[in-house]
């Protein structure tokens, strides 16, 4: 099985241990049963060690008396429920470093991958499975665990039942196979069903997610009700394939459980008419039966669930292989970062994405002159923000190329050139915690002189009014502040870092009057210390904007520049 091969491999060590402990407490159970023999025996009266156990506790001199058998009996639950302990937090330890070690894989795969590939990912049915289908691999693994643990279990009962009587152990076991095998459809409809769930669960996720960021939508336009009945829809489809899961299971421990009474008493009738066995032969055979019955309607569901988790792990194996296969390379020479002091030139651009038949840009060509103030525009879906992350190094253009100061922008170069690069998207995101800590995200080593510099060069006074400054709370999602503040606070952050090239994504989309002068005011007297590209609309920004240019379609429709430097064919439109 996949699974457990992942887990033996990267866990070699702790899965041979655990499988010590399983082995182990299969054998003392075993044990424990046939020492009924000897123990019925003296019961009975006899003179002579009976059974096997009988007889090898004769040999060293161990008395046949009731005392010193129920002795060795105690010692021996003593020692299974010991070795069940440490079978049960060995086998936890295990499943955790299974199912942490997959999420932090998925989680750093997915945080070095190329820009590209990442944004082509659906982020809902990434979330699904780093948030849910790894635990339902988790719940896979314990089922693994258990299935071996059972199947050690029924090994011991199987040795004590050849011990006992071992034509019937054999028929025993040819039963129990026979039934196994009898529930293959029932496993491979749990395998079915289990990719039915990870869809529904997906669904689940995407709906609440798009809700979530969408609220605001959905009210003003009293969609209030389809939005909740398309959660109850999206709740009813996990349901059915749950509901029809648990249908199957209880099918199968109903007819596992008559099936397995039915076998033991016939085996019971066998053992005393044809193969006339005594009471204390009949006893632990009884007592064997009535113990692997129900052990073997456990292997079956854990069988199933297991089958049922299976699409899970193949979910998470294929995200990982994905993104690991987009990694992104490291700095080539570890050197220093590329520092922007001459110009930023974009020479023949060309970005294409898979599935669409139209290039997101096609042979842009531009200058950014170091310390400029750059404003494109166009509509939605011209190319802009597929400029912006050409431009901030977090995608890599199929033709052309991005240089700083002359020497091209690629390769592992792409990443040490971030370090230099600041970004604030047009919905500013911060995160559950206090003001200093949303901006140290930007330098952790800032102290707080640095953070009230940034703050006022971003027009973030409003901070110092605040009855607990720095330590105000920010809320998740910046929900205390409106939008103009938040707008702030992300410039402040994203200027701690000290940039060379920042770019703003609609600052200043639905803010108010007077919102929006404070950002422009303070975005003027940044110009010169650092490059600034803004995607936005040019009444905003015209009047302090060095140059514009517009984006059709991924085309570049002309350049202009106040101080007429560039070239006399980019004219505005």
């Amino acid at each position: 099985m996949s699974l457990w091969r992942e887990t033996a491999r990267a866990h070699g060590g702790a899965a041979a241990v655990l499988l010590g402990l399983m082995a182990l407490s299969g054998l003392s159970e075993g044990f424990g049963l046939l020492l009924l023999v000897p123990i019925l025996g003296v019961l009975a009266g006899a003179q002579e060690p009976t059974g096997l156990l009988g007889g090898w506790a004769a040999a060293p001199g161990i008395p046949l008396a009731l005392a010193p058998l129920l002795a060795i009996f105690v010692a021996l639950v003593a020692l299974r429920s010991a070795v069940n302990f440490a079978r049960a937090a060995a086998a936890f330890r295990l499943e955790a470093r299974v199912t942490d070690g997959l999420r932090e894989r998925a989680w750093d795969a997915l945080l070095h991958c190329e820009w590209r590939r990442l944004s082509a990912m659906s982020q809902s049915a990434t979330a699904s499975l780093l948030i849910t289908d790894i635990d339902r691999i988790g719940y896979g693994v314990n089922r693994i665990l258990a299935a071996a643990a059972t199947t050690f279990t029924m090994a011991g009962l199987a040795l004590a039942a050849l011990a006992l009587s071992p034509p019937l152990a054999l028929v025993a076991g040819a039963g129990a196979a026979l039934v196994l095998l009898a529930y293959r459809r029932l496993r491979r409809r749990a395998l079915a069903l289990g990719e039915q769930t990870g869809a529904a669960y997906e669904a689940i996720h995407r709906h609440y997610g798009e809700g979530l960021r969408g609220m605001r939508i959905i009210r003003s336009f009293g969609r209030e009700e389809e939005a909740s009945e398309r959660g109850r829809a999206a709740l009813r489809g996990l349901r059915r394939s749950q509901m029809v899961y648990l249908r199957d299971f209880n099918l199968a421990q109903l007819v596992l459980q008559l099936g397995g009474a039915l076998v033991l008493a016939l085996a019971t009738l066998v053992a005393v008419t044809r193969f006339g066995a005594r009471l204390e032969q009949i006893v632990p055979l009884a007592a064997l039966g009535a113990r692997a019955v129900p052990l073997l309607g456990a292997l079956q569901q854990q069988a199933q669930d297991i089958a049922h988790s299976r699409p899970a792990f193949t979910a998470a194996r294929r995200l990982i292989e994905q993104a690991e296969a987009g990694r992104e390379s490291a700095t080539s020479d570890g050197g220093p970062a590329p520092r922007l002091r001459s110009a930023l030139s974009v020479e023949g651009l060309s970005v294409r994405f898979a599935g669409r038949d139209a290039a997101a840009l096609d042979g842009v060509t531009l200058q950014l002159p170091a310390g400029s103030l750059t404003l494109i525009g166009g509509a939605s879906g011209s190319g802009k923000s597929t400029l912006a992350d050409c431009l901030a190094g977090l995608v890599s253009p199929d033709e052309g190329m991005i240089a700083i100061d002359g020497a091209p922008l690629c390769g592992g170069m792409r990443a040490a050139w971030r370090s230099r690069v600041t970004y604030v998207q047009q919905e500013p995101l911060f995160f559950a915690g206090t003001i200093r800590e949303n901006l140290r995200f930007a330098d952790p080593a800032a102290d707080e002189a640095r953070m009230m510099a940034a703050l006022e060069r971003a027009a973030a006074g409003f901070v110092t009014a605040l009855p607990e400054r720095l330590e105000t709370r920010i809320g998740e999602g910046g929900h205390e502040f409106s939008g103009g503040e938040k707008q702030r606070l992300a410039l402040a952050r994203a200027l701690l870092r000290e940039p060379d090239l920042l770019i703003l994504d609609e600052p200043t989309s639905a803010l108010d009057p007077a919102n929006e002068a404070a950002i422009i005011a303070a975005i003027d007297a940044l110009r010169g210390s650092l490059t600034i590209v803004i995607l936005g609309h040019r009444d905003a920004f015209a009047r302090i904007a060095d140059q514009e240019a517009v984006l059709e379609q991924g085309h570049l429709v002309p350049l202009r520049s106040k101080a007429g430097d560039i070239a006399p064919r980019h004219v505005f439109p």
